[in-house]
């Protein structure tokens, strides 16, 4: 009788278990990406000006660069801008705040100077 009593606890952790698990996933957010394509006009004071105060920008509001340049394929459609750089933040209020921010507004001042730009983030799958 107590290896019963035993199994049926068990069964019932484990389903009380499972419905935390689902539970937890509910309430995850889902990341944010942003995708940036540019167009570079003078890689030497885009180096030097504008990339190290905008990556400090994207550290600062939790985000990370994912792909910095690199080689890019088409596969259909028109190809991508020379440049394309790939970040990402916890969530779409992250990556709006990081955009929002006057130290992100300072540094496109800057970046506006070498470069053009074409942003926009996109809301991935929450895990």
């Amino acid at each position: 009788m107590k290896t019963e009593y035993a199994v049926a606890l068990g069964m019932w952790c484990f389903a009380l278990g499972a419905v935390a698990v689902q539970s937890l996933h509910a309430q995850a957010k889902a990341p944010a990406f942003g995708i940036f394509e540019v167009v570079v006009s003078n890689q030497e004071a885009y180096a030097k000006e504008f990339v190290p105060p905008v990556v400090k920008t994207v550290s600062d509001f939790g985000g990370k660069l994912l792909a910095v340049g690199g080689k890019t394929a088409s596969f259909r459609g028109e190809p991508p801008a020379p440049r394309v750089v790939l970040a990402q933040w916890d969530s779409m209020d992250k990556a709006e705040a990081w955009w929002n921010s006057q130290a992100t507004k300072d540094a496109y001042a800057i970046g506006d100077k070498y470069a053009t730009f074409r942003i926009f983030a996109v809301e991935g799958k929450a895990q």
